[in-house]
Order: structure tokens, then C-alpha cells, then sequence
């Protein structure tokens, strides 16, 4: 009958310019769809030379090098009876094209560059890219020697093209075009495709992935078809993880869900599908039909192979699936690890240090580090030959086997407790307790020294000797001595990262981690060069709002008893002295405003893209309850007089684990000046002629009165 079709997406862990890699995990996935037997492979966007290049993509070598590996996929016979889909970079008239290039049996069939291209947020594909213009248009591309010698061919077709098989038609999609109000596979739908591809370069967000799979549902909910969704995953050189989650959607519904986080380097779902289920689904939808009968045709490059069998009435196909989402908590505990896992492996390091502190931030990065321990251990378990390989080069054992997270933990995490006289018991209680329920190495140390040596020096050299305010030192004083503690860890933390596998009689060095959340790096409210300023931030993305209910995740599902005092501890820095042995400094009292309102200023400035006007007209209707008008004002300036005053320090921050739309990354996300007119002056003025005695009974008469229903509604 030839009806039924084996389709194969692949989620793989490409590296930016690993090119040996990326083509041994490319040919690994083309051979184990053949073995489930596909007939057809997609795989991530721009997979060959990897998706984070970069400005590299400037670069020949890059387009020469992703050349060779599509030379040696293609003479592979590995390749051979299968339609293979990969992603490259290529340049044509001296023009550079994000493409798809789709070969079968040593014959490239169509290069397929990228229409709409992803410039926003995290992304600046238009800075490497031009996107391809001429619809339905297709021209002669002429191909380099390298592969000319391996297909025969001089030239091939580049452009908008679908492929017509000797069963179905199938057209590309290409990551955004998929998110494009005008997306491609509307119209190639209405023209008879029956199956649509995406490959995709998309990281994780907290709370994105079911926008990812309601976007390819609808695709063919109301059109009819099969979507095929490949994606990239893992740390590929940068701030980013991407989230796999590779799908095959049929008329609306899930058929096949691959993983969102997993340390598999290769990853491929493979489903069955009727292609006479699309024919039918679409048979009734008349709107549908009268459209189709009026759009202008696709070129067809006709492909003589088909997807399906001649004989295939008893072969059994996929049935659709419910979509298992993850929590928020469960992403955190997930995809962080995931991320730190690679960056470790391919950092080439024995493991991480922390400053552990005692509070909520430095214990959420030390449960991720023993998420990512979990993690090892059970893929080891699983038989992944890679993670137990790479484990055995981190530890430097080539018989070790991780089995025990803790006894992992201990090998490779080192805790440091870095006291001061400005330090509670209570902290130092609670860092030892959570060191020893996940097994990290642990070390109490006292930097009361160093700090006394360098006041000293500057005494020394002034003749002054600074004081906290609570000794009547001024504002200035005890700033400057709180920062001298905060940078002081900072030094030692390096030191120790350095060595203290040697003084264990073990080798290689640590990664240091930071552990600044999202909120208080909007707020500014951390020393800059301290303990915020690391190799890496696990948590660097993530509110914490996020943070307190990840850990209450962690006391449930990995029974980490010491995290209760933890969260019960109100949050604080501990670098200005005790009253009475007890710590007087705490987090919300220092920045003027809540964890709460921070998350919510800092979504409104980024996400809502919100000024400081923007903000409180917003505001005031939002906290219209519990705050008045001028109240609102005064907490709108507050924000951003501060954000605007310790910008400067976003352009330090360390490289963190992007979770969040309204992180402040000043390396590539939140593009801003780092040095402000902190006065505000004229927005500032436009509030305040809003909250004037004369206006604010209005606005608050306004907002007391419900509204009131229109005559249509």
C-alpha cells in the first residue's frame, strides 16, 4: 500500500567547532534510526559545526571545515538508504545562508537555506546570516571540489523547495520560522506537503517548553500533517543549555516525546505514522480545501525513494501521546546539572569549588551539584559508555564506577565555609550539615586575618582606620569594610580551587562557582569581584522565588533534612558585626525592597519593557490593595536609582546559566549602558506630576471604582 512512514528526529549534544565530534555524533544517530528503521533523519540546526559559533561563523575555516564533515557523511555508508537531513553553514554569490542540506545514496538533493532568522533575546542570527528572500525560487548552487568528487554533481538546487518522494511531499522548517506569524508550513501545507521538518537551535527557559509543543501541535492542527521537531542539547561553548525535547506531532497530536534533559549525547525518536490519517484529516476540512485550490505551488525536487513500504498493511503505528511537562522545580534540578555536567567534562577540570555560605543561593548551586551527581550515577547505571568515560578522566581512574551520588559528590565538589567575626554559629552549622548529607568535602575556614592585614596595610599607608556604622564609622566606612571581607573570599576561593586537590594528593584543579541570583544582580546588590565573580553560576538565571521552592523540592525528593533550617533563616550577607551574637544585617532590609517585588520589577523592565513611567502606571494598578499611588512612586524611583547605580557591575557578571526572559546579562541578553544619568530626572518628574496632590484623589478614585460594563459587554 505504501502508506506507512519511519520518521526519525534526533536531539543531539553538539559543542560549537568540535567538528571530529559533531560528525561522530551525527553518523551515531543516522545509524541508530536505520537501525530502528527509518527512512528519513532530521537532525539540530546547523549541527555540523554546532549552533553557538558565534562570530567564528565569519571565519572560512568554518565553512570549509563544515564542508569536509558533509564530505565524510556523505561517503559514509553509514548514510546509505536514508534521507539525511543536517544543518550547516554555506556561503552562495558570497552570500552566508543558515541551511539544511538533505542528501541520499552520495546525492545531495536540495540545499535549503533559512527564511526568517532568530534575532531577539539570546539570539543574533542576523549578524552572521541573511536570510533567504525569494520565495519559491529556487537557483544552481556549485559545489565545492571536496564534494563534487564524492556525488558527481557540479551543481544542486538552493532554495525555497519541497521534496516529493514516490509516496509523500516534504517541505523545511527552520527553528523560528516555526514561531514566525507567517510560518512556511501554512502554505506548503495548503500545497500538498504532507510531512514538515524543523531543526532547531532552542534553549531552555523556565517554563517554555509547553510553548515549544503547543506551537508544533497547532502547526497541523488546523492544516493536517506530520512535524517532525529535531533539537540541539547540552552546553555547547556558552550560557545556554538547549533543551532537546525532539517530537513527532500528527493532526494536533503528540505521537513521540523525547527527553528535555538527560546527559545522552545522542538521542533519536523514531515513530510510525499513516500517511492516509493525514489525508483523511484533511478530506473534511472544507476551509482548508477552497484555500488550497488557490495557492501558488512549491518547486518539487522529485526524489526517487519512498518513506514507506510497498507491503506495510500489518506494520503497526504510533499512537498519540499525553506530553509529560516538567515543574519549575524539577527544571532547575535538571537542567543547571545537565549544563554543569558539560562544562566540567569539557573544561577538562576534576571538579568544582563553592563558598558555602549557610543561606538559600549557595545551597541551591551545592543541591544542583548533587542533582548532577544523581545524574552521573544513574546514567552510568543506564549503561551511557561516554558518562562513565568522561567520569573516569575527571577522577583520573581509569576502574572507577560512580554508583553512590555522595561518594561522587566527594570526589568532586569541595564546600568552603569562609567564617568571619561578623559570622553566626548558626551558618557555619548549617554549610557542615548540608556538606555532609550530599558528601562534598568540606572546609571551615577564618579570613579574620587577611582582613586585619589589609586594613591594616591601608591604616598603615592613610593614617585612618575605617569603622562599621554601628562604631560610628559613616555609610562609607562600613561599605568599604563589608566589601573587603567579600573580596577577600573571593581571592581565597581561587586559591583553594587551585589547590586544594594537591593538598589531597589528587590532580587537576576546580571550577569556582558563583551563586548570585537573578534578582540580586538586577539589584545590584552584590560586591563586585567577591563570591559572586566565579568560573561559572548555576543559579545565575533563576529568581529567588524559584530558588526557596527548589529547595523545598530538595528536602522532598532527595531528603536533604538540613535545607529546612535553611529556608527557615531569613536571607543575609553576615558583613556587618552581630548584636548579642546575632545577625543584625539582613538581604531585604539592606536593598529596600523584597524578593517579590524584585522578581516583579525585574520582569516589567525586560520582559514588559517597561521605564520607569511605564512601570509605575503599571504598578499602581497592580498594587492598587496594599499600596497608594505615592507609595508606588517612591518604590519605582528606589528600583531604579539602584539598578541604574550598580549597572556597571552586570558587566562582570559571571557567566550564568540562562533560565530566565528578564535576566539583566549584559554580555548578550539585556543590551543597556552601564553608566546612567541616575537622577532620572525627567522620567522621575512625570511620576511625580501623576502622584501631585491635585491628581492623586483621582487616581485613587479611579482605581477604588470597578469597571464599568460597556453596553456590548
Amino acid at each position: 500500500m505504501g502508506r506507512a512512514v519511519r520518521l526519525a528526529a534526533c536531539a543531539l549534544n553538539q559543542w560549537a567547532l568540535d567538528f571530529e565530534g559533531n560528525a561522530g555524533r551525527i553518523l551515531k544517530s543516522i545509524e541508530i534510526a536505520k537501525g530502528k528503521g527509518a527512512r528519513y533523519r532530521l537532525g539540530p540546526e546547523l549541527e555540523i559545526c554546532g549552533y553557538g559559533c558565534s562570530d567564528h561563523y565569519y571565519e572560512s575555516d568554518t565553512l570549509l571545515h563544515s564542508f569536509q564533515v558533509l564530505a565524510k557523511l556523505l561517503e559514509s555508508p553509514v548514510t546509505q538508504d536514508i534521507i539525511c537531513d543536517v544543518g550547516m553553514p554555506v556561503m552562495h554569490k558570497n552570500v552566508r545562508y543558515n541551511c539544511r542540506v538533505i542528501f541520499l545514496n552520495k546525492k545531495i538533493l536540495l540545499i535549503r537555506p533559512k527564511i526568517s532568522l532568530a534575532n531577539a533575546g539570546n539570539y543574533r542570527e542576523l549578524r552572521w546570516f541573511t536570510p533567504w528572500s525569494k520565495a519559491r525560487h529556487v537557483e544552481e548552487y556549485f559545489l565545492p571540489r571536496i564534494i563534487q568528487e564524492v556525488t558527481g554533481q557540479d551543481t544542486v538546487p538552493f532554495g525555497d523547495a519541497v521534496l516529493a518522494t514516490k509516496d509523500t511531499c516534504l517541505g523545511t522548517e527552520i527553528c523560528e520560522e516555526l514561531w514566525a506569524p507567517n510560518s512556511p508550513h501554512i502554505e506548503m501545507g495548503l500545497d500538498g506537503v504532507e510531512i514538515f521538518t524543523n531543526s532547531s537551535g532552542s534553549h531552555h527557559v523556565l517554563r517554555k517548553a509547553h510553548t515549544r509543543v503547543d506551537l508544533v501541535n497547532s502547526a497541523t492542527a488546523k492544516n493536517g500533517g506530520i512535524y517532525i521537531l529535531s533539537n540541539q542539547k547540552g552546553c555547547d561553548g556558552d550560557r545556554l543549555y538547549y533543551d532537546g525535547c525532539a517530537m513527532i506531532s500528527m493532526n494536533g497530536e503528540t505521537i513521540a516525546q523525547g527527553s528535555q534533559f538527560s546527559l545522552d549525547d545522542v538521542e533519536v525518536l523514531v515513530a510510525t505514522l499513516d500517511l492516509e490519517d493525514v489525508r483523511s484529516y484533511r478530506a473534511e476540512i472544507s476551509s482548508r480545501n477552497l484555500a488550497a485550490s488557490k495557492v501558488n505551488p512549491y518547486p518539487r525536487i522529485k526524489v526517487n525513494f519512498a518513506l514507506s513500504c510497498s507491503d506495510d498493511v500489518a506494520v503497526p503505528v504510533c499512537m498519540p501521546i499525553q506530553w509529560r511537562h516538567h515543574s519549575p522545580e524539577e527544571e532547575i534540578c535538571l537542567g543547571p546539572a545537565c549544563w554543569l555536567w558539560d562544562y566540567l567534562r569539557r573544561s577538562k577540570q576534576a571538579g568544582f569549588l563553592l563558598p558555602l555560605s549557610g543561606g538559600i543561593d549557595s545551597s541551591a548551586t551545592a543541591c544542583i551539584v548533587y542533582s548532577m551527581c544523581h545524574q552521573v550515577c544513574l546514567a552510568v547505571k543506564n549503561g551511557n559508555a561516554e558518562v562513565l568515560a568522561d567520569t573516569r578522566k575527571i577522577v583520573h581512574d581509569e576502574t572507577y564506577v560512580p554508583e553512590d551520588p555522595r561518594e561522587f559528590c566527594k570526589r568532586i565538589f569541595t564546600t568552603c565555609y569562609m567564617a568571619s567575626e561578623n559570622s553566626s554559629q548558626d551558618t557555619c552549622n548549617r554549610a557542615k550539615l548540608l556538606a555532609e548529607q550530599i558528601g562534598s568535602y568540606h572546609i571551615n575556614l577564618n579570613i579574620d586575618a587577611a582582613v586585619k592585614a589589609i586594613v591594616g596595610i591601608f591604616s598603615m599607608v592613610t593614617g585612618r582606620t575605617p569603622c562599621f556604622s554601628v562604631y560610628g564609622g559613616s555609610s562609607r566606612e562600613n561599605l568599604a569594610l563589608q566589601n573587603v571581607q567579600a573580596r577577600v573570599r573571593m581571592v581565597l576561593s581561587y586559591l583553594f580551587a587551585q589547590l586544594t586537590l594537591w593538598t589531597r594528593g589528587m590532580p587537576g584543579g576546580l571550577l569556582v562557582l558563583g551563586s548570585a541570583n537573578v534578582d540580586e544582580s538586577l539589584r545590584g546588590y552584590l560586591t563586585k569581584y567577591d563570591c559572586s565573580s566565579a568560573d561559572i553560576n548555576p543559579i545565575g538565571g533563576i529568581s529567588k522565588t524559584d530558588l526557596k521552592n527548589f529547595i523545598q523540592y530538595c528536602i522532598e525528593n532527595f531528603q536533604l533534612t538540613a535545607l529546612r533550617s535553611i529556608m527557615a533563616a531569613p536571607p543575609t550577607a553576615e558583613l556587618e558585626p552581630l548584636v548579642d551574637g546575632q545577625v543584625s544585617q539582613t538581604d531585604e532590609a539592606d536593598m529596600g525592597m523584597t524578593y517579590a517585588e524584585l522578581s516583579i520589577y525585574g520582569k516589567l523592565r525586560k520582559i514588559a519593557k517597561a521605564g520607569p513611567y511605564s512601570m509605575f502606571c503599571k504598578l499602581i494598578n497592580m498594587w492598587k490593595e496594599i499600596c497608594t499611588p505615592r507609595e508606588v512612586a517612591s518604590k519605582v524611583k528606589h528600583f531604579f536609582r539602584m539598578y541604574s547605580v550598580n549597572r556597571h557591575k552586570m558587566t562582570t557578571l559571571t557567566p550564568s546559566y540562562h533560565a530566565e526572559n528578564y535576566s539583566p546579562d549584559d554580555n548578550r541578553f539585556d543590551l543597556r549602558p552601564f553608566l546612567y544619568n541616575t537622577s532620572w530626572s525627567w522620567q522621575f518628574r512625570c511620576i511625580d506630576k501623576q502622584t501631585s496632590p491635585e491628581v492623586a484623589w483621582v487616581l485613587v478614585l479611579l482605581l477604588c471604582q470597578p469597571m464599568k460594563k460597556t453596553r456590548n459587554g
